[in-house]
């Protein structure tokens, strides 16, 4: 059950400021759902496309590619529970609950099937809800992500460090560790998943830091990763057929190289009929941000009467 707010209403002004220069249709708004609470940006005409982001980041990921989709689809960005303007989840932390509380928004949002988007882990969560809600999907693009329990996923050989997924595991002592330190911890990870560090700028890292502001905010965050095992279960066990067409793509240096066996696995042993690789030249983990251009193509040319 889900109840909705006045769109554009409640917002803190610099987050007003952020949406408006997006162009005037969009529009940012929280809703109630699944027992939590969800904020979303939206806006443009056509058929409904979800943009869902990956850590450590909110919405703000995908402001590069927003105002061209708006003008073929109707644009949502969603802030994952617990992160951004979105309350802590109270179902979990898991893909498929965190999809489940995707498709509830957008049912009470009367937005109908949707192409999916994902990155990272919003990725993971892309992935479920397809296999959740294939009713309600009309494609899958999902960027920069292996998928918890299909192979390559224990065998990952990959130009960058993956030390930091373990480490969000353990409980308690990330959120410790990272509190008070999240724009330092963040800038990390952006110097080590781009080409060129100036494309997220330091007033960019400092907006993601108070994306994750306080204990709640970086608790959801690990969480996430703490349901990897949980996700690696769900998605092992679902190998019955699905024809939704699939996107994976990936940097070169980062999950690109690793992507052409993961679609053969799909397509032999996990139902898919339909999955398509492309990897960006030279790029690394942040595509949407570094490389907006070739995202946004990518996705329309997916998306593309379908």
């Amino acid at each position: 059950m889900s109840t909705f707010g006045s769109e554009g209403r409640g917002m803190p002004p610099t987050l007003g400021s952020v949406v408006s220069e997006l162009g005037d249709s969009f529009v940012a708004a929280t809703a109630a759902v699944n027992g939590t609470t969800i904020h979303y940006v939206r806006g443009g005409h056509g058929p409904t496309l979800v943009l869902l982001h990956g850590f450590p980041q909110d919405w703000f990921e995908w402001r590069r590619v927003m105002p061209r989709l708006s003008e073929r689809y109707m644009v949502i960005a969603v802030d994952l529970p617990g992160v951004g303007g979105s309350a802590p989840s109270v179902a979990g932390y898991t893909a498929a609950d965190m999809a489940e509380d995707v498709h509830l928004l957008l049912d009470g949002l009367g937005l109908g099937s949707a192409h999916v988007v994902g990155h990272d882990i919003g990725g993971m969560v892309a992935y479920a809800f397809a296999r959740r809600f294939p009713g309600s999907t009309r494609t899958v693009t999902i960027l920069e992500t292996p998928i918890p329990g299909i192979e390559p996923w224990l065998t990952l050989d990959v130009d960058v460090p993956l030390w930091h997924g373990a480490f969000h595991m353990v409980p308690g002592l990330p959120e410790a560790l990272v509190a008070d330190r999240q724009a330092i911890y963040f800038r990390y990870f952006f110097d080590v998943g781009t080409k060129d560090n100036s494309v997220i700028s330091d007033a960019d890292v400092e907006h993601y830091a108070a994306a994750y502001r306080g204990p709640d905010q970086l608790r959801s965050a690990f969480e996430m990763y703490r349901a990897v095992a949980a996700n690696m279960t769900f998605n092992s066990a679902q190998t019955e057929p699905i024809d939704i067409p699939l996107l994976l793509a990936g940097g070169e240096h980062v999950f690109g190289p690793i992507l052409p066996r993961l679609a053969q696995n799909l397509l032999a042993d996990y139902g898919w009929s339909d999955v398509e690789v492309h990897v960006v030249a030279d790029g690394k983990h942040y595509l949407v941000e570094e490389r907006p251009d070739e995202v946004a193509e990518l996705i329309e040319r997916h998306t593309a009467n379908r």
